[in-house]
């Protein structure tokens, strides 16, 4: 659904929530990235851009979603509200939803893709000649992607060093969101580093709370022998420097 056909525009705020898509969030550029500022800004125009790049820092920051002041974002972003569903800050809105970037849902829901998904055939074609060459040139780049099981390992390595450090659950899922890890990877690394710690912190007080038994064998007494008096060793008895093996139970 876009702005214009909806009745109950305009409004002065919106729900901002993340649009999930696992294609997109897989393959996809984050608004902020080099790719979006070179080629999806010819398409979606400064005003979108700078739009979605700020929604996408506020969902780093509240990733379960957030209300939107219009009034003071249209400031923030040098454009108008004022002309209804005509005016700029809502057509800003409207043309990240007719390009894919957004979704309206009702009158005061809207979701915001965290990733742009790459330029179309047709979107490349509507770029100046120079752009499609380095567009080309860009897509033929070979790009080595962390793999999903280094990434997630890398999350978990994080959340538990910021867990030691003394950061509560929320603060470290936030802070690994504004290291572009996906919410999802983000939440099972802060689990994963809270069952971790209160492990090994069980392991090390049952460790604790047994205390091994250490036999120390005591070395024998010497046996000097002196000559015409016998003298009782730990094993026998020692007279005129003869040792007759006798056991200490016979006394």
């Amino acid at each position: 659904m876009t702005l214009a056909s909806d009745p109950v525009f305009p409004v002065v705020s919106l729900t901002i929530e993340a649009w999930s898509d696992p294609v997109i969030d897989e393959l996809g550029h984050d608004p902020r990235s080099a790719y979006a500022e070179r080629f999806w800004l010819p398409i979606l125009g400064p005003s979108t851009i700078w739009f979605l790049r700020r929604v996408v820092d506020q969902l780093d920051e509240e990733p379960h979603g957030y209300s939107l002041d219009l009034v003071e974002t249209a400031r923030s972003l040098g454009v108008g509200m004022r002309g209804g569903r005509n005016s700029p800050m809502l057509k800003t809105v409207e043309r990240s939803c007719r390009f894919g970037a957004a979704r309206m849902h009702g009158g005061s829901l809207l979701e915001v893709r965290r990733r742009l998904a790459p330029l179309s055939r047709s979107q490349v074609e509507r770029l100046t000649t120079r752009l499609q060459h380095e567009h080309a040139e860009w897509i033929e780049r070979p790009r080595p992607t962390p793999s999903v099981a280094h990434m997630t390992e890398r999350a978990r390595s994080l959340a538990l060093s910021m867990l030691e450090l003394g950061e509560d659950s929320d603060a470290i899922e936030r802070q690994l969101h504004r290291w572009r890890f996906h919410p999802a990877m983000a939440h099972d690394a802060m689990r994963w580093a809270v069952a971790n710690r209160t492990s090994r912190a069980a392991d090390a007080e049952n460790r604790a709370g047994v205390r091994p038994v250490v036999n120390v064998d005591r070395p024998a007494r010497p046996v000097i022998a002196r000559p015409g008096r016998p003298t009782i060793g730990s094993v026998g008895v020692v007279s005129n420097g003869t040792i007759e093996a006798i056991s200490d139970a016979v006394g």
